[in-house]
């Protein structure tokens, strides 16, 4: 699945896109904006935009229509949201948790500042 940490700049572009997916602003069956106009947002070469897109389809988060675009697969926010999950229980929460005993900062604090982002 596509990570946070991925190195590529088309893993990035690809990482990007899930997140919007993610955040609902492209949801099940909504076309994605064409790739001339992604190459043009994030100032990249078309071609890297196109990879992209190859990633996401493997991995069955978007779907092409010849001549019309890319859209966003059934079930792919649920999906996403599974592997990320995943991913960050696994490999961020652990350095958190980490970090927060290095620093001396309690469960208590943790709380008090999640509260705070709602």
């Amino acid at each position: 699945m596509i990570s946070s940490n991925e190195k590529t700049i088309f893993g990035k572009v690809a990482y990007l896109i899930c997140e919007e997916i993610l955040k609902g602003n492209y949801n099940e069956e909504d076309r994605i904006p064409g790739v001339r106009d992604l190459a043009a947002t994030y100032e990249i070469n078309y071609n890297t935009v196109i990879r992209a897109m190859e990633v996401l389809q493997r991995e069955e988060i978007v779907y092409q229509k010849r001549g019309i675009g890319y859209f966003v697969c059934t079930d792919a926010k649920k999906r996403l949201r599974k592997a990320q999950r995943e991913e960050f229980m696994q490999k961020t929460l652990p350095e958190i948790f980490r970090q927060a005993r290095l620093l001396d900062i309690g469960l208590d604090a943790i709380a008090e500042a999640w509260e705070k982002t709602k």
